[in-house]
């Protein structure tokens, strides 16, 4: 194949996390995370318009103009109906991969109420939940006890409500680190923490890669706050057990 001069993307192996936002963003299917970074698997998927820089949020994807093979449009159809096929949905995140769990052990089942047992009751204390909506002010948020969850966590996660929600402090918030804005989340967590001298954060997130933007929202907003909060990560894998914890600590500077 003659190679030609053209703008073509270049990864930054350095900086990225693969966190998988960049596959998502490539409507060409030309980015992959392999080996928990993106990498370019064909030159000829990739038809230098850009929209994945737009997404990285650690910049570590930028263009250059170089001899490269040219963009197959007909390559890419083919690719794309390719990964439709195997079960892989086309935004090439390694999270979005079509998963029976029905056929996968759970590692954390929680048993089937008997018939004489009480109806399980909700443990919300808040409303409403999605970080975009809930009042920055709001009284409940005083000196409370935050639990930030990803989107999908309370799903995977059969038992959310008695974990993470029973007390008298604590207070639920909600969202999604790759179809939000996640620098408003950041900007508006920062305010809400130190404003009403919030300590101590919980954010519960999926296992799968681009879920990562949710702890990365709050190490940067409990950081900015200037407060002393502790921050416990827990993470939940999508067969419905946690399969990791973690704590950081923030101190006042």
């Amino acid at each position: 194949m003659t190679k030609v001069l053209r703008r073509i993307i270049t990864i930054d192996e350095d900086k990225c996390d693969g966190c998988g936002i960049c596959a998502g963003a490539c409507h060409e299917g030309a980015i992959r995370i392999i080996g928990g970074k993106a990498k370019l698997v064909s030159e000829t998927y990739c038809d230098g318009l850009g929209d994945c820089i737009g997404e990285c949020p650690r910049g570590a994807i930028t263009f250059e103009e170089r001899e490269a093979d040219p963009y197959d449009e007909e390559a890419v159809k083919k690719h794309m109906a390719a990964k439709a096929a195997a079960g892989s949905l086309p935004c090439g995140c390694p999270g979005s991969m079509a998963r029976d769990l029905r056929k996968e052990p759970e590692p954390c089942a929680v048993p089937a109420p008997s018939a004489a047992s009480a109806a399980v009751k909700s443990s919300l204390a808040n409303w409403p939940v999605q970080i975009r909506l809930v009042p920055e002010t709001a009284p409940y948020l005083r000196k409370a006890e935050l639990v930030i969850a990803a989107d999908c966590t309370p799903f995977a996660f059969a038992d959310f409500h008695r974990t993470f929600l029973a007390g008298q402090n604590k207070v639920c918030l909600v969202g999604c680190p790759k179809l939000d804005d996640a620098q408003a989340y950041v900007e508006k967590l920062t305010r809400l923490i130190a404003y009403n001298e919030i300590t101590s954060v919980t954010v519960v997130r999926m296992e799968v890669p681009c879920c990562g933007g949710m702890t990365r929202i709050l190490e940067a907003a409990c950081g900015a706050a200037e407060h002393n909060v502790s921050l416990k990560i827990v993470t939940i894998g999508v067969g419905g057990g946690i399969v990791d914890r973690e704590t950081i600590r923030f101190s006042r500077k």
